[in-house]
């Protein structure tokens, strides 16, 4: 599938790698497909920050990482029932972002530990969920973290 973003420009995108969001993003509901695009050549996609590329509105992209590469302790508690139109999670298939706010002072950059991004990679379906979690941040600070080495604060 041959696809137009604002971002990286007309890529060409494998059914295979197009995630089905049913009820969209917060504050996105109609936008309900998805793909992940990062730089092969910085590394695998569990050490950076990659893009959320909508296929509905090339406009919109919006960066994620996967919060355990700087957090390892990351353990959002999400209602099961809400997990289940995903289809059966265990570890080898349950994949899971957090969105990055990355502001022009990138001293302020956070993450949203709130509302993961969690997607079944057997099914490539999807849902951002609010966590039950009362410690969690919806602006996490992870500027101080990158700086000093992924994962050892």
């Amino acid at each position: 599938m041959k696809v137009t973003t604002r971002l990286f420009g007309d890529i060409d995108i494998a059914e295979d790698k197009i995630i089905h969001m049913e009820g969209g993003i917060v504050g996105f509901p109609d936008l309900k497909q998805f793909t992940l695009i990062y730089d092969k050549e910085k590394g695998d996609d569990h050490d950076t920050i990659m893009w959320f590329q909508s296929l509905d509105e090339p406009q919109f992209a919006m960066p994620v990482l996967v919060p355990t590469s700087i957090l390892p302790e990351y353990n959002p508690i999400v209602n099961d029932e809400l997990l289940a139109p995903l289809g059966e999670l265990n570890d080898d298939n349950l994949y899971c972002l957090v969105t990055v706010k990355v502001p022009s002072d990138l001293t302020k950059m956070t993450i949203n530990q709130k509302a993961p991004i969690i997607i079944n990679t057997d099914t490539m379906k999807g849902a951002q969920l609010i966590v039950e979690n009362e410690d969690y941040e919806v602006r996490f600070p992870i500027y101080d973290i990158l700086k000093n080495g992924k994962g050892e604060n």
